[in-house]
């Protein structure tokens, strides 16, 4: 399909530079093909679903991803920014640098202030190798657990640019842009629409017979990023390493054969339980990685319901709702939700869709 399909203009706005508070107080849109569209809040959210579905979330952790360094060994020390957007293994990470030009192969890039990490007061990081794409791969002096607490003492929230770019990462934001749910470090962006759930919320949902269960996908940077190409064809997604429990889809599986639908929170759990769905729509454990890209015309097997945020133009996200409730109920929600002043991206509102019959099984 044309990705110019999936464009739309945005007043600036409309961007969210801060979450709501209380979280449940966020807007919610309620999205029914061929029914309209109604405004809510998220708080509504157990009684916008029936007893016996189950809400899926994303239990990834967001790391401090973003390091601050510089260059060294040569005749000048330019300043080096780094977003980590893949572990490769216990010493070494896949990520995006500025300036790229500035590095070669065998550079070594030095993060850190003396005495502030380990004995050797700083975190030093080779680079291994250049991709075409423009990502690094980094091999640091640290391995494993030592590793970890180096980047996490370093590191700053790892923020969208749509709201970087307006205002810098703070303390706030460390607790702002993750999950109640987060439990399993890994990823670089946030599950989003998690962000919106807090223990009262929970409780309510689970008072009203809701389950709330939890997979883990690892999400990328890739998740910030628009579709450049002109045809969706050929756009190649960044894999992402998740992985559901025999005991979650055993669960999922049971509920929805009882008549429960399954919920997926968020477009990282969307696409995980998609990618672990055989065809006849029972969801099977996984534990690998998943580059899935849900355009439409996608069958869905294993959703019935989606909550999210509202996504960036041209987005594979946006894609995929488009995929879920179909383009053109889309393109009428996000002019509905601009309209009506709802808040875009990672800090701002939500909306419920209900699948498109003609495009879901």
């Amino acid at each position: 399909m044309r990705t110019d399909l999936f464009d739309f203009d945005l007043p600036p706005e409309s961007i969210a530079l801060r979450p709501v508070e209380p979280r449940e107080s966020a807007r919610l849109l309620v999205v029914r093909p061929g029914d309209g569209l109604d405004d809510y809040t998220v708080r509504d959210l157990p009684d916008l679903l029936r007893a016996g579905d189950q809400l899926v979330v994303n239990d990834t952790k967001v790391i401090a991803a973003q390091l601050a360094g510089r260059r060294v060994g040569g005749a000048t020390e330019p300043r080096i920014d780094v977003t980590l957007i893949k572990r490769v293994d216990g010493s070494r990470w896949q990520a995006l640098v500025r300036p790229a030009r500035k590095l070669a192969e065998g550079d070594v890039v030095r993060f850190g202030n003396e005495g502030r990490v380990c004995l050797l007061g700083n975190l030093d990081a080779t680079v291994e190798a250049k991709g075409e794409a423009g990502e690094i791969t980094l091999s640091f002096a640290f391995h494993g657990p030592v590793l970890d607490q180096a980047i996490a003492d370093l590191g700053a929230p790892p923020l969208p640019p749509y709201i970087a770019s307006r205002r810098a990462p703070d303390e706030k934001d460390v607790g702002d842009y993750q999950t109640m749910f987060a439990k399993h470090e890994g990823a670089v962006a946030a599950p989003t629409a998690g962000l919106h759930f807090t223990p009262a919320l929970e409780a309510a949902l689970q008072a009203r017979g809701i389950g709330v269960q939890r997979l883990t996908l690892h999400v990328g940077a890739g998740t910030f990023l628009p579709v450049k190409t002109d045809d969706t064809a050929d756009h190649k997604m960044h894999a992402e390493w998740g992985t559901i429990s025999a005991e979650t889809a055993c669960t999922l599986n049971e509920a929805r054969a009882k008549g429960g639908r399954i919920v997926a929170v968020g477009s990282t759990a969307m696409r995980l339980l998609e990618s672990a769905a055989d065809e006849n729509g029972t969801i099977q454990p996984f534990t690998g990685e998943t580059a899935i890209f849900i355009t439409p015309g996608y069958r869905f097997r294993a959703v019935d319901v989606m909550m999210t945020n509202f996504h960036l133009p041209r987005s594979t996200l946006f894609m995929l709702v488009s995929a879920f409730s179909g383009l053109e109920t889309m393109q009428a929600a996000y002019a509905h939700a601009i309209e009506k002043g709802y808040r875009f991206y990672s800090y701002g509102d939500a909306c419920l869709l209900f699948a498109d019959t003609g495009h879901a099984a």
